[in-house]
């Protein structure tokens, strides 16, 4: 009975000790964000895991906007996903710079235009512990989502845990964000010099 009880208070607080943690995390990178501190926000950053995830997304969102009114081709999603994740690197390359990056998490302005919005997440409020809870879920035991706004499709961020701390791995965006990206990668297709 005295192991069963010891085992369950070092489960509890090895809990709070992860949730603590990534709360404490969550906590700094906002702060970098409203302070607008670019080499903060970047320190606090997986950025070739955040790459892969905003790339993996326009991708797969051109392929549903080139499938709509027809099935996609096998060599169609082949192209897409060599050729396009090429053009879609470039345009995630010059997205995660430490000013935009910044501008991204501060203002939630996607592009110069600031045409594609998502909720800043400096805007979350991390004084509220309990509400930033209710912001969490698990993706995996080393991965963690944070919504940023309230209602369906308005985007989230990923943290991971790395080394000795939480970091930026992933920012969802929301699906029409997604799409006028996706845009991009139709506009520079071959042939359309």
């Amino acid at each position: 009975m005295r192991w069963f009880l010891i085992s369950i208070v070092a489960a509890v607080v090895a809990i709070g000790v992860y949730i603590g943690s990534a709360i404490v995390s969550l906590n700094g990178l906002v702060g970098a964000a409203k302070a607008g501190n670019g080499a903060e926000i970047l320190a606090r950053t997986d950025v070739p895991r955040l790459k892969r995830s905003l790339v993996d997304q326009i991708v797969i969102a051109y392929l549903i906007r080139t499938g709509q009114n027809r099935p996609i081709k096998p060599i169609e999603r082949l192209l897409a996903n060599t050729y396009g994740a090429t053009i879609a690197d470039a345009l995630v390359a010059k997205m995660l710079t430490a000013e935009n990056l910044t501008n991204i998490l501060k203002n939630g302005s996607l592009g110069v235009d600031g045409d594609s919005q998502l909720i800043a997440l400096a805007g979350i409020d991390t004084s509220k512990v309990l509400e930033s809870l209710g912001r969490l879920s698990l993706v995996k035991p080393v991965e963690l989502s944070i919504r940023l706004g309230d209602e369906d499709g308005a985007g989230a961020i990923s943290i991971h845990f790395e080394g000795n701390g939480w970091k930026l791995s992933g920012l969802n965006l929301p699906t029409k964000a997604a799409e006028e990206l996706a845009m991009g990668l139709q506009e520079t297709r071959p042939g359309k010099g």
